[in-house]
């Protein structure tokens, strides 16, 4: 049919039109070698320095994720720290209260109940102790030991009668850490040489 023949020819003539160029002319490049030598050199800086900043910012978010969960540890850690102020408070009042019915005590005393009540107390001064050491929480003893302003408040200097001066003497009131950070200093008597 004369129709198709007539798109078959119109299809090889645009062909033709689309159809490579001469193999003698050389493509026209806008840009000379040197100006993209140049060019290839800025794209390089902007990939060093884009990389660099990458490097950065990964490290800092880096540091950023451990010190958060630095600080979510320490929460977890110390976040019971002012409610064992106040339970070493009551420690201390047990403490004394056990030891006041323990010098009101004696063997020879027929009141035997007198003698259970300070047992009971001392079950539970023994019972409150071992509750704290699960939870991190310590008595210091810092007797015999060097004196440590991050441990101790001195309130008195004694003679230093058989001890190396600077050393604790005496405990006035126990010092307590909670997971080796000092809740509440203990209040010491530090040995002195003697003023002759």
């Amino acid at each position: 049919s004369p129709c198709a023949f007539s798109t078959a020819a119109q299809q090889r003539s645009t062909g033709d039109e689309c159809g490579p160029e001469d193999p003698s002319e050389e493509p026209k490049h806008p840009l000379s070698d040197c100006a993209l030598e140049h060019k290839a050199i800025k794209l390089e800086e902007q990939v060093r320095d884009l990389t660099e900043r990458y490097r950065k910012a990964l490290a800092d978010s880096e540091n950023v994720r451990r010190r958060t969960q630095k600080f979510v540890e320490d929460a977890k850690l110390f976040g019971i720290q002012s409610f064992c102020r106040d339970l070493v408070e009551v420690a201390d009042i047990l403490e004394k209260t056990a030891e006041s019915a323990a010098g009101q005590a004696e063997p020879s005393d027929p009141n035997p109940t007198l003698k259970k009540i300070y047992e009971g107390l001392s079950l539970i001064e023994a019972k409150l102790q071992s509750v704290f050491a699960k939870h991190g929480l310590q008595k210091m003893n810092p007797v015999g030991g060097r004196y440590d302003p991050y441990d101790h408040e001195i309130i008195c200097h004694v003679p230093a009668e058989g001890m190396q001066p600077g050393t604790v003497a005496l405990v006035t009131q126990d010092g307590y850490k909670l997971h080796g950070r000092t809740i509440r200093h203990a209040l010491v008597g530090v040995a002195v040489e003697a003023q002759e």
